[in-house]
């Protein structure tokens, strides 16, 4: 089925397979199924929890052009947009992939696996999935997490790839993922969604091997918090103008 080992999202224990697309936990009874190629790992309640901010994020990502009914668009990511839409942003991405490459992933494979070079890699808020892609493509065994399950900018994207890794809807900081399993841990373009960078860091940690590293990238930081506070304003006066609504549904640490 996978080579990794998922857990309850309630209470961390095992998770038992019981078919090819069902996980059962034993202490609280409940299953979780696959759908779509998709496991949907969510805690019961979390899905009404984080309706809203789904709901107005996708809004936001199809109004700002994140999407193609091209198959070829996805494929081609992070090097091509096919599109044309959001040429400079994807120029930086792919720049941003060719860096994790050569100073993280290549250094990394040599240390943790010379035979294989293959990593297990963690991609936590991976949206389309493009860098588990990339990364599927060089043979790493790689699990995709986030909380979009759509085919246009979240998990159910997978559909569009060539190459197979494991697509999980979960939440940062309740991973539905034993402990110690993963070489790297990257946060691609995502970090910044993070309620509480203390326990999102520490359930990373959680799941990493002893050796493993945690990577952010493509995330802003703000050494004055004032500076990253006024980001935040304006982005909702915009986002407000804009859409209607100010895109506040879950708080951060901005």
């Amino acid at each position: 089925m996978n080579d990794f080992n998922f857990a309850c999202p309630v209470c961390r224990s095992e998770l038992t397979a019981v078919s090819d697309n069902a996980l059962h936990c034993n202490l609280d009874n409940i299953t979780f199924r696959q759908r779509d190629g998709i496991w949907r790992l969510l805690a019961p309640g979390a899905a009404h929890k984080y309706a809203r901010f789904i709901r107005e994020y996708e809004t936001v990502r199809l109004q700002e052009g994140r999407s193609s009914e091209n198959p070829a668009y996805y494929r081609t990511l992070p090097f091509h947009d096919l599109t044309g839409r959001r040429t400079e942003e994807w120029h930086i991405r792919a720049r941003s992939f060719l860096t994790l490459l050569t100073n993280v992933l290549e250094p990394q494979s040599s240390v943790l696996s010379p035979q294989s070079s293959v990593l297990t890699v963690l991609d936590l808020g991976a949206g389309n999935g493009w860098l588990s892609n990339r990364l599927a493509e060089k043979g790493h065994a790689v699990t995709a997490v986030d909380l979009m399950v759509n085919t246009f900018d979240g998990l159910g994207a997978h559909i569009h790839y060539e190459h197979n890794f494991v697509a999980v809807q979960a939440e940062y900081d309740r991973l539905p993922l034993m402990d110690d399993q993963f070489d790297l841990v990257i946060f691609n373009a995502s970090f910044h969604y993070a309620v509480d960078y203390a326990t999102t860091l520490t359930e990373a940690c959680r799941v990493l091997r002893p050796e493993g590293k945690v990577v952010i990238m493509d995330t802003a930081v703000y050494h004055n918090p004032a500076a990253g506070q006024q980001m935040v304003r304006e982005r909702e006066a915009q986002f407000q103008k804009t859409y209607g609504f100010p895109s506040n549904a879950l708080p951060n640490e901005n």
